[in-house]
């Protein structure tokens, strides 16, 4: 058995590595290379800025496809850019403003690996003959009971398994991350030994077909009616200023919003406000002190389970949970609904829980699945469970 799995050599091995560009996927594709394996590099044309953008660090830009090409050369595998902005377009660019009309806070990363990465390039690698596609993502598949399991990437400060939650059963058992196991110290050290010009590249900091980082200009372009006015209130619905657009605010937001930051309580004694509850179809955006913030039931939909049996079960699992990508898990318990629909009870309240990032479920390091935090979530204003309130 070969290393990555497959009883045969390695030579009659054919993988396909999606090539960004970056010093993650050129040394997946120069380990694999070394290895002996029978390496295909693709690049994904998703979204060209040209050169007006003036930026380089944007995954579909120019530039990274130029670098990954001259990687593709250096390593002498084939090497193909297939066009697919037409699909960027209506599965992440269109779902990312959508999300943003709605008062959600969208993750495209996570978007366009469920969509046009792991279902449509995954289709593509089959067609040419491939027995796995290959990526540079940090997190860890291994072998399991019940067949192929993600893990958590053994360097905590990269690992990218709250991105890959919605990555199903099948395509788990297609995919390998030959960087999982590495810290990213490493893979640049490898990079140089390669002699990959990628090796000392910058890390990309921003959503590729948003290189300026104006994510509210982007879709006010698209959605030009989430950038109407409207009314900045308290909790108890007293107007406490006006703003240019929902697309501006997320929930837990404090600097930004444009009415001083401050309210007078009760007491005589100020408190600083956060944004607790956006309201679209009233064009509302609602704040309040930070206690406003806490929940401890989150609602979650688009469920995809795997780990064990075929989803959570009615009574429920402890897990870990993860509600934003740059958090650690804390201490929870899912309970199924079934219909892709899941409900989340927290151990103890958290802050700053915003509709349309990800529920992300642990056990252990191993991901069992995740789904997208509804607008409803539970209010607790008393460090115990509550029944849902709208909070966005």
């Amino acid at each position: 058995m070969n290393s990555l799995g497959f009883n045969k050599p390695a030579a009659a091995t054919r993988i396909v590595v999606a090539m960004s560009g970056g010093v993650d996927s050129s040394v997946t594709a120069a380990l694999l290379h070394e290895q002996g394996y029978d390496v295909i590099g693709i690049t994904l044309q998703l979204y060209d800025h040209g050169p007006a953008a003036g930026k380089s660090r944007a995954c579909c830009a120019g530039q990274d496809i130029y670098d990954a090409r001259r990687v593709a050369d250096r390593l002498g595998i084939p090497y193909y850019v297939l066009d697919y902005e037409s699909r960027f377009r209506q599965d992440v660019i269109d779902n990312f403003a959508d999300a943003y009309a709605r008062g959600e806070t969208p993750i495209p990363c996570v978007t366009c690996n469920q969509t046009v990465k792991f279902r449509d390039l995954v289709a593509t690698a089959r067609d040419l003959g491939a027995d796995a596609l290959a990526t540079g993502h940090y997190i860890r598949r291994t072998a399991g009971k019940g067949g192929a399991e993600l893990h958590r990437a053994v360097d905590a400060a990269r690992d990218q398994s709250y991105f890959l939650f919605a990555t199903t059963r099948d395509q788990i058992d297609y995919l390998r991350f030959p960087l999982g196991e590495l810290p990213k110290t490493q893979v640049r050290d490898l990079a140089r030994r390669f002699g990959l010009i990628t090796a000392d590249k910058p890390d990309s900091q921003d959503i590729c077909f948003v290189p300026d980082g104006r994510y509210a200009a982007l879709v006010e372009k698209l959605r030009p009616e989430a950038a109407e006015p409207g009314d900045i209130v308290d909790l108890d619905g007293r107007v406490l200023g006006g703003h240019d657009g929902i697309i501006n605010f997320t929930i837990g937001q404090r600097r930004g919003l444009g009415i001083g930051g401050r309210q007078q309580v009760a007491d005589g004694a100020d408190t600083v406000l956060y944004v607790v509850r956006i309201e679209p179809e009233a064009r509302r955006v609602v704040v309040g002190p930070h206690s406003a913030l806490a929940v401890c039931r989150v609602p979650v939909g688009g469920l995809n389970w795997i780990g064990e049996d075929e989803g959570p079960p009615a009574e429920g699992v402890e897990v870990a949970v993860r509600l934003r990508s740059t958090q650690e898990p804390v201490p929870g318990r899912v309970f199924g609904k079934g219909e892709g629909r899941a409900t989340v009870e927290l151990s103890n309240p958290q802050f700053g829980v915003a509709p349309g990032q990800a529920a992300v479920f642990y056990d252990g390091s191993r991901v069992v699945g995740g789904g997208w935090i509804q607008r409803s979530v539970g209010d607790n204003r008393n460090s115990k469970p509550s029944p849902e309130v709208h909070a966005a």
